[in-house]
């Protein structure tokens, strides 16, 4: 029985080549926990929280790594069966209230931990390949009307198939101009989203969908706050583009209520909103029943951040069907394709292949990632201490 006997988190920061603006907020760094699960016969699990932004998911670097190393790991991961991904999963949810992101970074690293001792891909833990690479979207940056319509066009040759605006560069007449102006450019059958991360009143939403329903988007994402699950099947019967939820679909309970008032015509996935893999495939399932179609977004992260998406994406065959926006690494490193990341300037070493759109994930036991260690040392962040938890004593890392 392999015993879990060391974990480690490690606090990192890694700069983004080009600031991406978004409502109310502009990032230029991407400040995340590393951490690493350690057997008793010397195999070692990776993982990646991605990025940290408090107005997301109100978790910090800080608050990751207490959690894993105050309460998960001494009270939950040592000493037990690395294996038993979902007896630890259901432990973490009975002791521990909220904190998805640091539960997701530990059910990631139990994940390719799993797949390192049995040998296997991770998509094979999660029911084996449907298809070979997940489709991607691509993610603009909020601008001016122009600027926006020209990252589009220059990704579109490079073959993405959906393009994702943020709104707030501006007031609201300019996001309905770049809406209007990036359509224009990528033509009526590309697909074409934008997302509010729930920024808008209900006047407001309702004020500049009307105005843009012209354009024909294929969704709108998280329009009203995270709470108001209420308006958003409001608005939803009040505007002709489709609803999807993002921030108000964390929990199982929350989609229950979705489905219950028809608040929503599709949702969005991120792994570390929803807990990580094992409770992702159960959000899969039920999004599934009520015949809601699912997109994947992603925190904004590296190449090891991306792989648990890039797993999933390529074995679960209703989330196989959508396009996704699960791009972090590009997005990090300033470029639409893989082949442009130099080598040793990402926590991974070996980034994901990303080519004409698709995804593809690494072959090799668990992500087929090769960690970084020089990285994690060059980058460490300021101020922020890790921590290192083994049989019987946790120390600062």
């Amino acid at each position: 029985m392999p015993k879990i006997v060391k974990v480690e988190c490690f606090p990192v920061s890694t700069p983004l080549k080009k600031p991406v603006i978004m409502p109310n907020t502009r990032i230029t760094s991407i400040d995340s926990v590393v951490l690493k699960i350690t057997t008793d016969d010397g195999t070692v699990g990776f993982a990646d929280s991605g990025d940290t932004s408090s107005w997301y998911r109100g978790e910090l670097q800080e608050s990751i790594i207490a959690m894993i190393t105050r309460v998960i790991a001494p009270r939950i991961l040592i000493g037990e069966d690395a294996r038993n991904i979902e007896k630890i999963v259901a432990k973490m949810d009975l002791l521990v209230r909220d904190n998805n992101q640091a539960k997701a970074t530990v059910d990631f690293a139990l994940h390719d931990l799993k797949g390192k001792l049995y040998g296997v891909p991770v998509y094979d833990l999660l029911g084996g390949r449907t298809t070979e690479g997940s489709r991607q979207g691509w993610v603009l940056s909020a601008g001016k009307p122009d600027d926006v319509a020209a990252e589009a066009q220059k990704a579109k040759a490079l073959g993405f198939e959906l393009f994702k605006m943020k709104i707030g560069h501006g007031t609201l007449q300019d996001d309905i101009d770049m809406v209007h102006a990036v359509r224009d450019t990528v033509g009526q059958d590309a697909v074409l989203t934008i997302d509010a991360n729930g920024f808008w009143s209900y006047e407001k939403a309702l004020h500049v969908i009307r105005r843009i329903d012209s354009a024909g988007l294929d969704l709108i994402e998280q329009p009203l706050a995270h709470w108001d699950i209420e308006g958003m099947a409001r608005l939803r019967a009040q505007v002709k583009t489709p609803i999807y939820a993002d921030e108000s679909a964390q929990e199982l309970y929350n989609l229950k209520e979705i489905i219950d008032r028809r608040a929503a015509d599709g949702l969005f996935i991120k792994l570390q909103k929803v807990g990580g893999l094992v409770k992702a495939q159960r959000w899969l399932t039920m999004a599934r029943l009520a015949g809601l179609p699912v997109h994947c977004g992603c925190m904004i992260g590296s190449g090891l951040e991306h792989s648990p998406a890039a797993h999933l994406w390529v074995a679960n065959e209703w989330a196989s069907q959508g396009l996704n926006e699960s791009i972090g690494p590009l997005l990090i490193h300033g470029t639409m394709e893989s082949k442009n990341i130099k080598v040793g300037t990402d926590i991974a070493l070996n980034i994901p292949k990303f080519e004409n759109g698709i995804c593809y994930p690494n072959e090799g036991p668990g992500y087929g990632i090769e960690l970084n260690e020089a990285f994690l040392i060059s980058n460490k962040t300021v101020g922020v201490e890790g921590r290192v938890v083994e049989v019987g004593s946790e120390v600062a890392a």
